[in-house]
């Protein structure tokens, strides 16, 4: 979008909030880039240019404006959309892959070389992935400085620098402020002012971490929650004090996170075990919840279906709920196939309790990491209270993602996956499609033959036989995954509804 000036130029004027994360404005004139809401008076058009990412406005020399922060605006709802490389690259950008694996790791994932990687990005981000993944840094590092007590040596290392040195000038150059005026001024922020902040001042817990994940509006959080704690595995999440919490596997250590729905934003309370996990829990729980979706882009395009546009006039900006590890929902897909979300739930305690890592949560009652892959490899078949066919299928997934020939994860090529999943023995098409909705984020999967979605297309008129609904749903395309939302919304389901 940044390429139709004429476009961001009316979206800057108009302070359209719906366009921030897909564009940045740089004033020439002040050399500062904002966000396109920025609350400050438009600069002359001719004094605009516009950038596709805060890197790019970063490398140009530009600094980040100190009233609207675009450092923390949602992230581009493209890279949600997508599943080409340079898509792939930035969700594993996001995911502090560049900070842990350098640039040979990212290309190395991605089955490139780095320079292809490279001119990749800078055709279409105008920044390569050091530059990208150093202005996350600059994000992480911010967030650091103003959350939380942390001495800058331990904020810079946390939040991925090699250097204090490195840490420094890169504060400076990208805010204007060395790290402790921005601490400072966090501070005199947060006494002095009842206006809401970016960021919630958390420093009496120590390793806790409380801040605010933005989203675009409009935002129903019904079925988004809804569905997270009607489906929670005990011991893994829970729903406590109007809050979903649940239990983090993270490269560093684990973690412990609190999301609960605010009218303007998703309050997060992240407790961890080495706060370099930061970048990488924080990209997973806006992942999760759906954050960085385009809601007008999707509702717009399923309003025009005249027996949908009720469905979305009355609970705009539903979002797909997702989750934070994808092998993790593939398990849980496969122990969901053909019984109640109830014996779902129960299957997967099980496997907690016997192979996930107990943890620690003084503030609830969380008591374990879901297994990974290599723990449930271990499993004995026999113990498992599943028909034969379905041990299979179980033991099956579990070997392939162990040994590495199936990779699922934010840098997974959906069509790729879907292919290598239809392939396992016991997978078919709503297995399948439920794991691309929801474990890989494709949010054109649909559902045909699941029963509640069949039941609400009867009801409003729509074809309910496989064949003729995923004809009809041609329409709604690239977006089938958010029709599922509004069709699943019609039934009274615990999924549909906040919890008491």
């Amino acid at each position: 979008m940044h390429a139709d000036t004429e476009r961001c130029v009316r979206a800057v004027r108009s302070k359209d909030a719906r366009f921030d994360g897909w564009f940045f404005t740089a004033v020439l004139t002040t050399r500062i880039y904002c966000r396109p809401s920025c609350p400050v008076v438009p600069p002359k058009a001719e004094n605009m240019t516009f950038y596709p990412s805060a890197a790019a406005c970063q490398q140009a020399g530009f600094r980040a404006c100190k009233r609207c922060r675009p450092d923390t605006s949602p992230g581009s709802p493209e890279w949600n959309a997508r599943a080409d490389t340079v898509a792939r690259a930035m969700r594993l950008i996001q995911d502090g892959v560049v900070d842990r694996e350098g640039v040979p790791g990212l290309a190395t994932r991605l089955g490139y070389s780095a320079r292809q990687i490279e001119r990749q990005l800078l055709a279409e981000l105008g920044a390569g992935p050091l530059a990208l993944a150093r202005a996350q840094r600059a994000q992480t590092a911010r967030l650091l400085i103003e959350t939380t007590g942390l001495p800058m040596a331990e904020v810079a290392f946390a939040a991925g620098f090699a250097s204090i040195r490195a840490f420094n000038d890169t504060v400076r150059e990208v805010f204007a402020l060395p790290p402790g005026e921005l601490r400072t001024r966090a501070t005199r922020g947060a006494r002095g002012s009842r206006a809401p902040r970016t960021t919630e001042q958390t420093r009496t817990t120590p390793g806790v971490i409380s801040l605010r994940l933005p989203f675009r509006a409009p935002l129903t959080p019904d079925n988004l929650f809804g569905h997270l704690a009607a489906t929670a595995v005990p011991g893994v999440e829970e729903w406590r004090d109007g809050a979903y919490r649940r239990t983090l596997s993270l490269p560093y250590g684990h973690g412990i996170v609190a999301l609960t729905p605010r009218p303007d934003h998703i309050a997060c309370r992240l407790s961890l075990t080495d706060p370099r996990d930061l970048t990488v829990a924080i990209s997973g729980c806006r992942r999760m919840l759906d954050l960085d979706s385009d809601p007008v882009a999707v509702d717009g395009q399923l309003r025009a279906d005249p027996l949908l546009a009720p469905l979305v006039d009355k609970a705009p900006g539903r979002r797909v709920p997702r989750t934070v590890d994808a092998a993790e929902f593939a398990v849980r897909a496969v122990l969901g196939q053909q019984v109640s979300t109830a014996a779902a739930r129960t299957h997967a305690a099980r496997l907690v309790r016997a192979y996930g890592e107990p943890v620690d949560d003084p503030e609830g009652g969380l008591t374990h990491l879901f297994p990974p892959p290599a723990a449930l490899a271990a499993l004995d078949p026999e113990a498992l209270a599943l028909p034969r066919s379905r041990r299979t299928t179980l033991t099956t997934l579990v070997a392939a993602l162990a040994d590495g020939t199936l990779r699922l994860g934010p840098d997974s090529d959906w069509e790729e996956a879907r292919a290598r999943l239809n392939a396992l023995p016991g997978f078919g098409p709503w297995t399948v499609e439920v794991i691309l909705m929801r474990a890989l984020g494709d949010p054109d999967a649909f559902l045909p033959t699941d029963l509640g979605i069949r039941r609400a297309a009867a009801g409003l008129g729509l074809p309910s036989t496989p064949a003729a609904l995923t004809a009809r749903a041609a329409a709604w395309r690239p977006w089938r995954a958010y029709a599922v939302q509004y069709l699943w919304a019609t039934e009274n389901h615990a999924i549909n509804h906040l919890p008491a």
